[in-house]
């Protein structure tokens, strides 16, 4: 059959075919449509899970896969740091199953608090590492991961990138499942990391390393017979032949599809008869570093132009034009830079990110600033739509580092910060999965916070995935509903009081000032679905015979429902949920119901 796939679905559909057993991970973009895609299907050998944690989740796959289990693990780079330290071990004590490490990066970034290379990754944990530039390849090499992984025993990382990930293509495949014999786990010492069992296995990987280098180095492409060498991988491979279409005579093109272990005699072979070389890959210099390595190691003295020269980029994303730019930049050969160019900069209109008309986080946030006013306070944010309580006009987030930092960052400046109260915002998912410990740690040294957790019933930002506090799996059916003011109470936490974002904003005032008015730890869940999973029941409208245009409904709530159009406010009824906050702000009573 031939299907028209997003990257993230290629992936998980050749994932089933090659007969994956067990899929764990944890939501972020730009890798969840993996699990999405997964949860799916159905056979008596597959399982599926949203995990608590990225760390949670590859320790789960890694005990399927000693049992025999071929296994993947998804999530986006910045969940591989919250799996670093089982991925490290991992490495060591190998595996039995295949094993794939599915991590999207996120150059831009677009949805990310960093800009990370996962490939740095695989060089500190000596894993080989898998870089496919288009969907179809994609597909094509999941196959060959698990088989690398099963002959050498060790997990392997896949790496997409963003454009990679949501970029669609035709692949043309049969939907036939490779079904496998799971041997289950046997007892042996081998699977028990001890200091002189990693040693020994240490140098075991050294040597896998090493031969896998040259078995791997047929996945690395080489083209066209010109002077100049590029060496490229990922998305930018396709950007470097649109950008040089006319000029192949010229350029020599090498793809790196294997970056870790790279193929040394390719690179020394590739390099042997050109006048320079230019790296183009987004992120970080691994390939340029490595291969600069080996032509030292070979005597071999050539010009190179890429990262560490200052010709390239270290940051963001490439693209066509930018490439033409770099090449013009550095050989005498002027290639045209598309004229639309100036046009689509022109044409593009600035989006700025903002909750939704109607987020129960925007009710919760501005409850806690009114609440607030007058005193010394300090807000400590976390990752997910909450993260936007920083932007203006709502403002009530003062830091925000990773997943569960609010708590523990929120600890560390009421420390210094004695005489302030301290409200440590914090969402229901990100609660499961990394917000507890922090709990834990203020209740175990008496740090006095006002934990706020924002509670919408969903994993919002990375497309509603369950949790365990949902009370369902990841393919709807139902499961244990853990509730959030229970663990919290078996924390320690005495005082807890649970709200409805969108009661009156000044009754929510009066009962958030009475709770806070001591000094001592307690906790607060707004708690209200989020407005993409329900129904809205109701909208707003302004009255324009009441309405004086102060504006103040719109400034300070900064609602998208609410806009100017000539010389009138206005309420969008499309959009507007009818969660009433602007009418709180509306001293002339010309907001009412549609």
């Amino acid at each position: 059959m031939k299907k028209i796939l997003m990257g993230n679905e290629a992936v998980a559909l050749s994932l089933y075919l090659n007969g994956v057993n067990v899929v764990t991970g944890y939501p972020g973009t730009p890798s969840t449509e993996v699990i999405e895609t997964l949860k799916n299907f159905k056979d008596d050998d597959f399982y599926v899970e949203w995990s608590t944690n990225e760390k949670v989740a590859l320790e789960v796959a890694a005990g399927a896969s000693i049992s025999g289990a071929r296994t993947v693990v998804t999530m986006k780079q910045v969940g591989l740091n919250v799996a670093a330290d089982p991925l490290l071990s991992l490495s060591m004590i190998g595996v039995e199953g295949g094993m794939i490490i599915y991590v999207a990066d996120d150059p831009g970034p677009h949805s990310s608090q960093t800009e990370q290379d996962t490939r740095n990754f695989a060089r500190f944990c000596n894993l080989p590492i898998f870089d496919p530039s288009s969907p179809k390849e994609a597909f094509e090499l999941i196959g060959t991961a698990f088989e690398i992984s099963e002959k050498y025993k060790i997990p392997v990382i896949f790496r997409m990138t963003t454009r990679v990930c949501h970029s669609n293509e035709d692949i043309e495949f049969e939907f036939e499942r490779k079904k496998r014999n799971v041997t289950g786990f046997s007892k042996d010492p081998k699977w028990v990391i001890l200091p002189s069992l990693s040693y020994k296995k240490h140098i075991e990987l050294e040597e896998k390393l090493q031969s896998m280098s040259y078995e791997l180095g047929i996945y690395n492409k080489v083209h066209n017979k010109g002077k100049i060498g590029i060496i490229t991988s990922g998305v930018s491979y396709y950007y470097v032949l649109e950008a040089i279409k006319d000029f192949d005579d010229l350029f020599s093109v090498m793809k790196v599809t294997i970056s870790h272990p790279i193929d040394k005699n390719l690179i020394i072979k590739f390099a042997k008869d050109k006048e320079s070389i230019i790296f183009f890959e987004e992120l970080d210099p691994v390939i340029e570093e490595e291969c600069k390595i080996i032509l030292f190691e070979n005597n071999i003295s050539i010009k190179t132009f890429g990262k560490r020269s200052g010709h390239v980029k270290y940051a963001g994303e490439f693209n066509t034009d930018y490439i033409k730019e770099v090449l013009n930049s550095i050989i005498e050969c002027q290639i045209n830079k598309d004229i639309n160019d100036e046009i689509n900069k022109n044409s593009l209109f600035l989006r700025t990110p903002e909750l939704c008309a109607g987020c129960p986080h925007r009710n919760s946030f501005l409850a806690i600033n009114e609440a607030s006013k007058g005193t010394k306070v300090i807000f400590t944010g976390d990752i997910g739509c909450y993260t936007l309580g920083a932007a203006k006009p709502i403002s009530t987030t003062d830091t925000c580092l990773c997943m569960g930092a609010s708590i523990t960052m929120g600890q560390g400046i009421k420390i210094v910060e004695k005489d302030a109260k301290v409200f440590t915002f914090i969402g229901d998912s990100t609660f499961f999965h990394s917000g507890m410990t922090g709990i834990a740690n203020a209740i175990y040294n008496n740090h006095n916070l006002v934990l706020c957790i924002l509670d919408n019933l969903t994993t919002g930002m990375t497309g509603f995935q369950p949790h365990p506090g949902t009370g369902k799996k990841v393919d709807g059916t139902l499961a244990p509903n853990i509730e959030i003011e229970k663990v919290l109470t078996g924390l320690g936490i005495q005082k807890i009081l649970i709200l409805d974002p969108y009661e009156n904003l000044e009754i929510l005032i009066k009962k958030i000032k009475e709770f806070t008015s001591d000094d001592d730890i307690c906790a607060i869940i707004f708690r209200r679905e989020c407005i993409n999973i329900t129904k809205k029941v109701r909208s707003y409208k302004i009255n324009l015979d009441k309405c004086i245009k102060c504006r103040i409904c719109l400034y300070k709530t900064g609602c998208p429902a609410i806009f100017e159009e000539d010389n009138k406010i206005k309420i969008d009824t499309n959009i507007c949920f009818g969660c009433n906050l602007c009418s709180f702000y509306c001293k002339h009573n010309a907001i009412e119901e549609a």
